[in-house]
């Protein structure tokens, strides 16, 4: 959606958080900010629950289970995004921030669910609601924390993150993994309507303009999907079963505890926090051009915290800030929280309806996998970007290396762990945790000394 800012207010108008454009264009600009970010946020769900074996194409007559988790998804990312918006007390940084669901916690969640079906869904929601309550303690003293993530270690963190997930990408544009060793796998149909999504992605991201350019996935999703209806490869009979509304249900999957759980996910918690740090930065700078005050940062971080926590009780998946809307109002410049505000009821809107989450789960796998495969990989270049603000000296180079090999090469081959117990395989096993912890002790034990040799 392209804007003529003079329409919508002076520009002092339009650096306060607290300012309401015409609601004219604040609607459509709200609902510009949820396609911005639909695609990614339901994305989590759906790769969680093929991990554990009742996802797309597996049959499982727990699929309903999924379409519950894409409903989630949509209504607690509104809800976690009205909490940053409008705030409770200290909770929410009452500026224009979209949550959704992150892509951070995947490599730890996949471990912990995989093949296991349903039941282990409650080991999970244990962990999201224990690591969010920990995100949320995180918040008066996440400021001090920065010293400890550097670019070289954030940028090391979502690479991995990023090289991690491309492998689920290919996986799904060749047919999933419930097809793997079939002959349906890896088809030339199947790369055909993956291959039609990224081109239209790719297309649309970079020969339009507005709107249209920043939902580049969704309308490239979309062409895939009409493809694939043609093709035959798209079923509709979830969605004539599935509900006009529907409340949330607490503790749906249960709640259990488990040492790897609640550890992964509150050492992930620590990294998303300071991930949220430099979004709220993001958004005063390329909105308003100031910094982030104190109470800002911390309201995000509480806020972040609280839903994610909330989240885990009701059985959806951990909340964060989502780094493409932060753009999205550098674009529009409009810093407006009342138009992220109305996107956010938009959402929980859509998360009450089961048939929206029914209609979601219609889409192929390979269409999806084409969309996947591009966002992974802008994952995975966000991570390089990071690093290129990095002095690349010896110091750095080696603090990189050792955490890169070690990190990638146990995600690689997780039975080099196989005399570890259980906890420790699946902590290691994800690769981001240890990549993480490495740079971590590496970057505050090397001597700074060394940055002087080339």
């Amino acid at each position: 959606m392209t804007t003529d800012r003079s329409s919508l207010g002076t520009p002092d108008q339009l650096r306060d958080p607290n300012y309401t454009p015409p609601l004219s264009s604040a609607v459509p600009l709200g609902i510009q900010h949820v396609l911005a970010m639909f695609a990614s946020n339901v994305t989590p769900a759906i790769i969680v629950a093929g991990a554990a074996g009742f996802g797309f194409g597996s049959g499982s007559p727990d699929f309903f289970n999924l379409i519950y988790m894409i409903q989630m998804s949509m209504l607690f990312a509104g809800i976690a995004t009205l909490f940053q918006t409008i705030g409770l007390g200290p909770v929410g940084a009452r500026l224009p921030i979209v949550q959704g669901t992150s892509f951070a916690f995947i490599p730890i969640m996949i471990p912990l669910v995989a093949g296991k079906g349903v039941d282990a869904m409650a080991i999970l929601m244990g962990g999201v609601l224990v690591g969010g309550l920990f995100h949320a303690l995180l918040a008066p003293f996440v400021g001090k924390l920065r010293f400890a993530l550097p670019p070289l270690v954030t940028g090391l963190v979502v690479t991995m993150i990023g090289l991690s997930l491309v492998k689920v990408g290919i996986q799904y544009a060749a047919g999933g993994v419930p097809a793997i060793g079939k002959p349906e796998y890896g088809s030339l149909q199947n790369w055909f309507v993956a291959l039609v999504v990224i081109i239209t992605t790719l297309g649309f991201k970079f020969f339009a303009r507005g709107i249209v350019s920043v939902a580049a996935v969704l309308i490239g999703l979309v062409v895939g999907y009409v493809v694939a209806y043609f093709l035959g490869m798209v079923s509709f009979g979830n969605v004539a079963n599935a509900a006009v509304f529907s409340l949330p249900n607490p503790l749906h999957f249960g709640l259990e505890f488990t040492v790897s759980a609640i550890v992964g996910f509150c050492l992930m918690s620590f990294i998303s926090a300071i991930e949220t740090v430099g979004d709220v930065s993001g958004i005063t700078k390329g909105g308003a051009n100031r910094e982030a005050s104190d109470e800002e940062i911390r309201g995000a971080t509480f806020a972040d915290g609280l839903g994610t926590a909330i989240s885990g009780f009701f059985g959806a998946l951990p909340n964060t800030s989502f780094s493409q809307n932060v753009g999205l109002i550098a674009m529009t410049g409009v810093m407006s929280r009342t138009v992220v505000t109305i996107g956010a009821i938009f959402l929980i809107l859509c998360g009450l309806i089961p048939k929206v989450g029914a209609i979601i789960s219609t889409i192929p796998i390979e269409v999806l996998g084409g969309g996947v495969i591009v966002m992974f990989g802008m994952v995975a270049s966000a991570g390089v970007s990071m690093l290129s603000e990095v002095t690349w000296n010896r110091r750095n180079m080696v603090i990189f290396a050792v955490s890169l090999s070690i990190g990638l090469g146990l995600q690689m081959e997780p039975g080099a762990l196989q005399h570890l117990p259980q906890t420790a395989r699946v902590l290691l096993g994800s690769g981001l945790l240890p990549a993480a912890f490495i740079a971590i002790v590496l970057n505050i034990l090397l001597p700074e000394e060394l940055s002087s040799e080339s």
